[in-house]
């Protein structure tokens, strides 16, 4: 059988509307019809992330229920791992639940111990990011270059580096650098390129 281009028009239009009338008429006698409830509540939401141990980019699913992570798996859509997990990405759930609790092995602590000492001590968050910037400071003041041996000015320190790891997205990176140049770092690198 051949059909011109207007005939193939023709007969595709009446096709169309056909299915319309079908499709409305089959809706009126559901619609007559007594009307069942169906209860549409997810329980668990599910979010796609990347593994923060190396710079592979591995992708997995992770459901979560309220605050609690409940599954952790490889994500099959994912073109690096196609759903599949390392040893260290298979373990991801154990960095925030185990059975639906705060795995007891996470420290939610800051332990010091002091130089050549042989015991630990817990300390505040305030008190550990008091001395982290305290030894920043005396770090960059005592490496400090102001000038150079060609007498450019150059205001930085060679006395500090960052390597940045690959937990890190785009924004975050961006974000540290700027602080890093702020500070007058030059030796800045990613764990992706090393």
């Amino acid at each position: 059988m051949e059909l011109s281009r207007r005939e193939f028009l023709k007969l595709s239009g009446a096709t169309t509307v056909g299915i319309f009338v079908f499709e409305a008429l089959g809706s009126e006698r559901a619609l007559a019809a007594t009307p069942r409830v169906f209860l549409v509540k997810k329980r668990i939401g599910e979010t796609t992330t990347i593994c923060p141990y190396d710079a592979s980019g591995c992708g997995f699913i992770v459901g979560a229920e309220g605050d609690t992570i409940t599954n952790i798996e490889g994500d099959p859509d994912h073109p690096i791992n196609r759903g599949a997990a390392c040893a260290k990405g298979a373990s991801l759930s154990q960095l925030h639940t185990v059975d639906g609790k705060i795995n007891p092995r996470r420290l939610t602590k800051v332990l010091y111990r002091k130089p050549g000492g042989t015991e630990w001590e817990t300390k505040s968050w305030d008190w550990a990011i008091d001395q982290i910037a305290r030894k920043m400071k005396a770090t960059r003041d005592s490496t400090w270059v102001s000038q150079d041996e060609l007498g450019y000015t150059v205001n930085r320190t060679d006395g500090i580096a960052s390597v940045g790891g690959a937990a890190l997205d785009n924004e975050e990176c961006y974000l540290l650098v700027e602080m890093l140049r702020t500070m007058g770092m030059v030796y800045v690198e990613h764990q992706a390129r090393i």
